[in-house]
């Protein structure tokens, strides 16, 4: 329409006869709103429901989150599938609970240099799910789903890999005395971080000053060179997990100090590529998804965020632990300016993606993701109506509707025993998001309907062997 209106502006031809030009325009508008669109995820570490300032915080700024927000859908009850690293992120590109693929342990949280094991092969990743239906494909960050060959991002549907295998906390180097010390002051060389491109280690330790910025400038690369067939880019950025590092030009701005920093990178690399979308006429055919793999690192104190008004933090099956700051953002698709109280998961990125794109989700495994096309085009509700808290392999508590009932409690670090509740202490999330009363007495109606749900899930669950738990070959 914009090139139909400038042409008649700039000649003095009747507009019956520019007639036949405005139905090209036209079609090729439609036949562009048609094509199966590009999906951008942009997956932060360690962000806390609190963190950005279209989610209230006073003192950090994020203008380009803020503007994505406004252009686009915000998600208020929008859960990971986990508490911490390896499941969650196994869950947002399986669909699926952790628990189905062997991606959790009660022994060990996450993944570590010394873990044998990784995301096993038979799982079907989103990459793969798209790769079939010929989308090209990237994975630029950190993966954290095994280190090996045989589970980077290359061996699971990705054509390309640029980031580090793990969290950027691990291969410390700097000496033990020192403590949480190294945290406060963090230098590069306190940690020997691999950074790989595909299957090659390029450099070691990965200069994490520059890594934020070095992830955006990969991630433009790939939008600018893959044009002519939709595409998928994972944008799994390193930050905030602590160690905190931030690039020259932007230390000491924030007024939340280094983490402020962090996070207001974090924004920038958001800005640049959602303008870059524009840039390239790409912006109406792309998706683009923001959340965080879980809640805050409370434990590190000005180190960690925020999880505003939700209990507890990364580690813990409280909603700060697994209720995250989520934005989805469709120019032309998604009504702007639009907030959701619907409930979400990361496991329905899988699924709706798949189904925008004309896909097929597999049907020869139980796959948790719903489709949330509904939500984000504003016509019909989430059918998500349910949500199982897991830590480990331990089903701590479940929600259905508004309501969550605790089975198990426990904080989210530290040696204090898991506590059973009998009956379960219970909250109406949208009453008391903070999960301050316990109103279990006064619904033992909805405990029975909750329990009832959870056993059906449960049910639902074949044991399989923990990756977590293989050591490394020798």
């Amino acid at each position: 329409m914009k090139q139909f209106a400038l042409i008649l502006c700039k000649t003095k031809v009747h507009p019956f006869l520019l007639f036949p030009l405005f139905i090209i325009c036209t079609l090729s508008t439609e036949a562009r709103a048609a094509a199966k669109p590009n999906v951008i995820v942009i997956y932060a570490d360690d962000l806390g429901y609190g963190d950005l300032a279209c989610f209230g915080h006073p003192t950090i700024k994020t203008p380009h989150l803020d503007q994505m927000a406004a252009e686009g859908m915000k998600f208020t009850q929008f859960y990971s599938a986990a508490p911490v690293c390896t499941p969650s992120r196994a869950a947002l590109l399986t669909g699926r609970y952790p628990i189905r693929s062997g991606m959790c342990s009660d022994k060990r949280r996450v993944l570590f240099p010394d873990s044998g094991g990784g995301l096993q092969a038979s799982e079907v990743t989103l990459a793969e799910a798209l790769k079939e239906t010929g989308y090209k494909t990237a994975c630029v960050g950190k993966w954290h789903l095994g280190h090996l060959p045989q589970f980077l991002p290359t061996s699971h549907g990705f054509d390309s890999y640029f980031g580090i295998p793990y969290s950027n906390d691990m291969d410390r180097v700097a000496e033990r005395k020192l403590g949480r010390k190294i945290f406060l002051k963090p230098k590069v060389e306190y940690w020997n971080v691999p950074l790989m491109r595909n299957q090659e280690v390029i450099e070691r330790p990965a200069d994490q000053t520059t890594i934020t910025k070095r992830y955006t400038k990969e991630a433009i690369k790939f939008i600018k060179g893959n044009q002519k067939q939709p595409f998928y880019l994972y944008l799994a950025h390193s930050m905030p997990h602590v160690p905190l590092f931030r690039s020259k030009a932007i230390e000491d701005t924030s007024r939340r100090g280094l983490y402020g920093d962090v996070i207001e990178e974090i924004d920038w690399s958001v800005g640049q590529i959602l303008q870059t979308l524009k840039d390239q006429g790409l912006d109406q055919n792309t998706i683009v998804w923001f959340s965080s793999d879980n809640g805050p690192w409370l434990i590190f104190n000005e180190q960690g965020g925020s999880a505003g008004l939700l209990r507890e933090g990364k580690g813990s099956t409280w909603e700060g632990g697994m209720r995250e700051p989520t934005l989805a953002w469709w120019p032309g698709h998604i009504p702007s300016g639009s907030v959701t109280h619907e409930l979400g998961s990361t496991m329905d990125i899988f699924t709706t993606s798949i189904q925008l794109a004309g896909g097929k989700v597999p049907s020869d495994r139980v796959v948790d993701g719903v489709d949330l096309s509904s939500v984000l085009l504003g016509t019909g509700e989430s059918p998500r109506k349910e949500m199982a808290f897991y830590r480990g392999t331990k089903l701590m508590a479940f929600r259905k509707g508004p309501w969550k009932a605790h089975f198990i409690t426990k904080p989210a670090y530290g040696r204090e025993p898991f506590k059973e509740h009998h009956p379960p202490v219970l909250y109406h999330l949208e009453h008391d998001p903070s999960e301050k009363y316990d109103v279990a007495k006064a619904n033992p109606e909805v405990i029975k309907s909750i329990k009832a749900a959870a056993e059906k899930h449960q049910q639902s669950i074949k044991p399989v062997p923990s990756q977590l738990e293989i050591p490394i070959k020798k």
